[in-house]
């Protein structure tokens, strides 16, 4: 949830956002309810009142590419599939499916009721125009590469290739209004909760041409097929969904009306909740311990990863010693038990633990185990060696950070922590808003940047994928020609033990070059008013459901 830009997280994200990923009740994978309730009679009033600390980059699904973003998508939109309460994909726009026996043909049968918030039906078209969309060189999608398990989505982006550009080649077919027709590059097993994801959504072709280029950027220029509609979108306040009347499902959905503020300092999130004003917000740090014996107090894990993003544009930390010596000069413990203090652990690693298995069931976590440790006296050593080798005595290193309150913290901890460890070393923070970050990071305009990766689907290959040569999602001039090869031969692999390996191969690659280093796996720490029950947090994708959200003993 990516489900990460957290892609994070990212996926997404504690830097990204006060709510990113402290509003569900998913324990260690799985998807649970964030409220208890019998649903006997529910409130008059059904608002739920939230806070995020971030605007909303972009709407267009084929543009998005960050954790907020999807979230939003994710209750406003819907594709083939949903995740569900129990984050397992339920029946969205299809009501059922078909798949061939080799496992390489979908034929997804469509809800004739499926209709945009315009009255116009959601037809099978709808979903050939957004994924040929998403994957034309000239839409310029970071997150087109999701597309690849569809038949030829990749070569259609890739220049030199006979079929680049050439969008109906792929394999996507509206057999009729109500019958969509997938072919496969390979068989994959993650397929249909893929088609949950914002990349995969459709979009309505007339209007979106309608709209030029303001589709996606205000609320009165979309429409929407999800449960709610954005009713207003105050760029840096907040934004407004309401119930969609036109919805094919609009009898499970019982909230009418969800408002969330864009809030970015914690105390004040807090001060909200205090005061009623809002129903739920994430906790960090200190506010942890003041509210961890409050009976509102939740805490649960994540399968999020965050990162510090090594630019090897930099000719500094291009020196494969400068990146180790980064890595092992700073106390990734420290981090998250005293500065996060949320049930985060350190990670050191690329994929998360207890995410996802081998065919044997063994945690691909416990299979790779971990890279790297804290070591002070060893990390001087190779930043001694690595000025050598560079020329260099003394470093500026710029560190790319999101503006919000927490990330100040971690942002100085990491600044104090290698200073002092790394002498000759002086990091210069440069904090951001989300969404010029994102830009920045685009670009490639910084040498370090604290990101987060939450997944998109439940594989390895959505951490690993993005780190090939040229991805879009690379964002830091990586690239290994053995890393490139293990990856693609993978997605066309269909012997799932053999492709396992390619990957627990991959990850092995990535991180004995160091090419990021590892921070931390995202917990989640948050308080919530009793009333609200049944808001659902998913391990990929976006990250949380208000489809069956209500209100219930409010006083």
């Amino acid at each position: 949830m990516s489900k990460s830009k957290w892609s994070l997280l990212l996926t997404l994200v504690l830097a990204l956002s006060v709510f990113l990923t402290a509003c569900g009740g998913k324990d260690s994978g799985s998807s649970q309810s964030s409220g208890g309730g019998d649903k006997g009679k529910l409130d008059d009033k059904q608002v739920l009142n939230l806070v995020d600390t971030e605007e909303i980059p972009v709407m267009d699904s084929a543009k998005a590419s960050d954790a907020v973003s999807f979230r939003v998508m994710n209750n406003v939109f819907e594709g083939l599939y949903r995740f569900g309460p129990k984050d397992e994909p339920v029946p969205g726009v299809a009501k059922s499916h078909e798949v061939s026996k080799d496992g390489t043909v979908y034929t997804f049968h469509l809800n004739e009721k499926a209709k945009w918030s315009n009255g116009d039906p959601v037809t099978a078209k709808d979903f050939v125009y957004a994924w040929r969309k998403a994957v034309d060189p000239k839409t310029a999608s970071e997150y087109a590469y999701i597309m690849a398990p569809v038949k030829n989505a990749t070569a259609i982006q890739t220049k030199g290739d006979a079929l680049y550009g050439k969008v109906d080649k792929l394999g996507v077919e509206a057999v009729d209004d109500h019958t969509l027709k997938v072919t496969l590059e390979t068989p994959t097993p993650y397929f249909l909760g893929l088609t949950a994801f914002g990349t995969y959504m459709p979009q309505n072709e007339k209007y979106v041409k309608s709209q030029g280029d303001k589709y996606g950027l205000e609320a009165d220029k979309m429409i929407y097929n999800g449960p709610f509609v954005l009713s207003s979108w105050k760029h840096n306040e907040g934004w407004q969904y309401k119930k969609n009347d036109q919805y094919w499902d609009k009898d499970a959905v019982k909230l009418q009306e969800i408002n969330v503020k864009v809030v970015k300092d914690q105390a004040t999130a807090t001060n909200l909740y205090e005061t009623n004003q809002i129903d739920r917000t994430a906790l960090q740090a200190d506010f942890i311990d003041q509210y961890k014996d409050n009976p509102d107090f939740h805490k649960i894990a994540d399968p999020s990863v965050f990162f510090l993003r090594l630019n090897e544009k930099n000719p500094v930390l291009k020196n494969a010693d400068i990146r180790k010596a980064i890595d092992m000069g700073w106390d990734k413990k420290g981090l998250a038990d005293v500065i996060l203090n949320d049930g985060s652990t350190p990670a050191y690693y690329l994929v998360p633990k207890d995410f996802t298995k081998n065919p044997d069931g063994e945690d691909f976590r416990k299979i790779n185990g971990d890279f790297g440790k804290f070591d002070a006296a060893k990390a001087k050593a190779l930043w001694e060696k690595g000025l050598k080798a560079t020329g260099k005595k003394n470093v500026e290193i710029e560190l790319l950070n999101y503006d919000n309150d927490n990330s100040k913290k971690v942002g100085e901890y990491l600044k104090n922590q290698l200073e002092k460890n790394l002498p000759g070393l002086k990091i210069k923070i440069k904090a951001q808003p989300f969404k010029q970050k994102l830009v920045l990071e685009q670009k490639m305009d910084y040498d370090m940047s604290f990101a987060g990766w939450g997944p998109d689907y439940k594989d390895p290959m959505t951490f690993l994928d993005m780190f090939t040569t040229g991805n879009s999602h690379n964002e830091m001039n990586y690239s290994n020609k053995k890393y490139d090869k293990l990856i693609k031969d993978a997605l066309k692999e269909a012997d799932v033990k053999k492709r396992y390996q390619m990957l627990l191969d991959a990850e092995k690659i990535f991180m004995e070059e160091q090419a990021i280093s590892p921070m931390y796996q995202k917990g989640i720490a948050y308080i919530q008013k009793p009333y609200v029950h049944d808001i659902y947090h998913h391990a990929v994708g976006g990250d949380y459901s208000y489809k069956w959200a209500y209100i219930q003993g409010k006083k």
